[in-house]
């Protein structure tokens, strides 16, 4: 019963999520995309208090995979698709954010359990990748090209600091020794991690890898 009480809550909370990036229209297609992306991440907590069974955490991951793949090709969910002009609509970011919290969900959740493993790589996704994007483009800083990816150091500052803070947390909670220098170290690598991933392959690499090292260092 919990668990289909926990499908109840997530159908509403990503309802109200859609419907509140709307408000970001007037902004452009990227500002509604980017809330969506930072807001749908904490998803992941109402994952951890209300699903007990891992199939039915997996379940709204596993059809938005489909859903944001029809949104894609059919520009159905407005708010949360690129702009026809922005990287030539060629990202299946939207379709990678699902995958990864449907793979990070039965990993976690499943074989591990522990979720908060995959709360550290989802938390970066959302917050670190997205907050990056957004700063990057509000905030002028020197621009730098790795392979056709161009990044901005502001960017780029903005996803290390808020990686380092994720990791911390978690390793100081996990009573890991020498937390600063293996949080520090993380966020460098996932940082480079993100400046190279193109076309949207960030919203998997991030996360999988955030929460590879998390498992590691614990």
């Amino acid at each position: 019963m919990n668990n289909i009480f926990g499908l109840a809550v997530s159908i509403i909370f990503i309802g109200i999520i859609l419907g509140s990036a709307k408000l970001f229209e007037k902004a452009g297609r990227e500002a509604s995309r980017k809330f969506i992306h930072i807001m749908l991440s904490n998803w992941w907590i109402i994952a951890m208090l209300f699903f007990d069974n891992v199939f039915y955490a997996a379940l709204l991951p596993a059809l938005f995979i489909i859903i944001n793949y029809i949104s894609y090709k059919m520009d159905i969910i407005k708010v949360m698709e690129r702009d026809n002009g922005v990287e030539n609509k060629e990202s299946l970011g939207t379709v990678y954010y699902a995958i990864s919290l449907c793979v990070l969900v039965l990993i976690t959740f499943g074989k591990l359990k522990n979720p908060l493993i995959g709360l550290c790589g989802i938390a970066v996704m959302g917050y670190g990748d997205g907050l990056a994007a957004v700063i990057g483009q509000t905030v002028k800083s020197p621009e730098y090209k790795i392979g056709n990816n161009t990044k901005s150091l502001a960017g780029s500052t903005t996803m290390f600091c808020v990686t380092l803070i994720i990791m911390a947390g978690f390793l100081t909670y996990n009573t890991v020794t020498h937390v600063i220098i293996k949080s520090t170290l993380s966020a460098l690598l996932i940082t480079l991690i993100e400046a190279i991933s193109i076309k949207g392959t960030d919203n998997i690499t991030v996360p999988i890898s955030t929460s590879l090292l998390a498992m590691i260092l614990i």
